[in-house]
């Protein structure tokens, strides 16, 4: 029996990998998605032809309901669930502190924060040996910029990032003695299409001299890290940080 994992923002760069990755180490992968429903068939189909198991829900993991039915239909489609990937995450225009509105800032927590709370809620609820489950583990994507701040482009993204890497901690205390392992990765500057989301698509190019790596890092490097964390061959790591990030 295939063990389940859940990739959320799955349709693109780390998530797009990470759930490649999953796949090819056995996993049975439920690729969420919000908007790019082509994307996420194509990590679908992709999966599929290398004779993995896969299917995509679309879901806004920022909205309670949403997330409520992505868990159910994961469970009526794949079953218990044994793994969870809270990665979805958006970052907005490049600006400095002065510049940012409420509207913004609140967008940003509720995608980047408090769907990370919600489906670590449903997977714990499905996962604990105190609900009658038995075990899992969670990793939640975070950022280098949780460290460095992100001055004048992204303190707001950066803010969000620090909010998770103190969710990992505290879940991970909580859950430790019902089975559950919650680590977290951080990557640096990643090569994604992210980056132009905040209107600098040659981000990385531009900052790659300050990582002493001298280069960015790409989607499928930080998935190595994620599918490690979930492996057997990290069962005694919990509330840990791994930053994929060329040594900054």
């Amino acid at each position: 029996m295939k063990k389940v994992a859940l990739v959320t923002g799955g349709s693109r760069g780390i998530g797009a990998a990470t759930a490649q990755q999953l796949a090819a180490a056995g996993y049975a992968v439920c690729v969420n998605y919000l908007h790019n429903h082509d994307a996420a068939q194509q990590v679908v189909q992709d999966i599929r032809a290398e004779g993995g198991t896969a299917i995509a829900i679309q879901a806004d993991v920022a909205l309670e309901a949403d997330v409520v039915r992505l868990f159910a239909e994961l469970d009526q489609q794949l079953g218990k669930l044994d793994a969870l990937v809270n990665n979805a995450g958006i970052l907005m225009q490049q600006c400095r502190l002065e510049d940012l509105t409420a509207e913004r800032i609140n967008r940003l927590l509720s995608t980047n924060v408090t769907s990370y709370f919600l489906c670590c809620r449903e997977a714990v609820r499905r996962m604990s040996r105190r609900h009658g489950g038995t075990g899992g583990a969670i990793v939640n994507v975070s950022s280098a910029a949780a460290r460095l701040g992100s001055a004048n482009e992204y303190i707001d993204y950066a803010t969000t990032k620090g909010a998770i890497d103190t969710l990992t901690t505290g879940l991970s205390v909580e859950v430790a003695g019902e089975g559950i392992r919650v680590n977290c990765v951080r990557p640096g500057l990643i090569t994604t299409t992210m980056h132009a989301d905040g209107g600098e698509p040659n981000r990385v190019e531009r900052l790659k001299s300050g990582v002493p790596m001298l280069r960015g890092g790409t989607p499928d490097e930080v998935a190595a890290a994620i599918v490690f964390l979930l492996g057997d061959g990290a069962s005694f790591i919990t509330g840990s940080f791994v930053d994929v990030s060329g040594g900054r």
